[in-house]
């Protein structure tokens, strides 16, 4: 039986080894182990930066997301941005994503959060098609990065 629950210290290694997995995946990305690491180590010491929540079957962690908050003064109030999205693929279809968002949209009513966001790769279909199939819809808003070096 799936359980949805937020990560604790104890999740760290599963979570940085799906996020290794997830970068691979949709992007052919090789992250640094030691970066992502800290990465994962600095969200789940300081919950004012997000949390996790992880799917768990019988003990082993077989998805998760990561939840980040953002202030919008616009709606005084918070969205919440989920990243890191992730179900292993033996355990693809069966639900795992919809109970994780449905727990994601759960904690957000609770606490009086005023929208969810989240980014994908615009060539990834697959993804946006399993978002669209739970309710997410293509916003007005192009997302744009840059660095100090741009």
């Amino acid at each position: 039986m799936i359980k949805i629950r937020e990560a604790s210290k104890s999740d760290v290694r599963a979570i940085v080894h799906n996020n290794l997995r997830l970068a691979l995946e949709s992007e052919g990305i090789r992250l640094d182990e030691q970066v992502v690491r800290k990465g994962v180590d600095a969200v789940i010491s300081d919950p004012m930066r997000g949390f996790y929540l992880v799917a768990e079957d019988g003990g082993e962690i077989v998805g998760q997301c990561l939840v980040t908050p953002e202030w919008s003064d616009w709606r005084d109030g918070y969205f919440w941005w989920i990243q890191s999205v992730y179900v292993e693929k033996e355990m693809r279809n069966r639900g795992i994503l919809s109970m994780i968002f449905e727990r994601v949209h759960e904690l957000a009513e609770k606490r009086g959060i005023v929208g969810i966001r989240l980014y994908v790769d615009r060539e990834n279909m697959v993804a946006i098609s399993a978002y669209e199939r739970l309710g997410m819809i293509k916003s007005r808003y192009l997302m744009m990065e840059g660095t100090k070096e741009s």
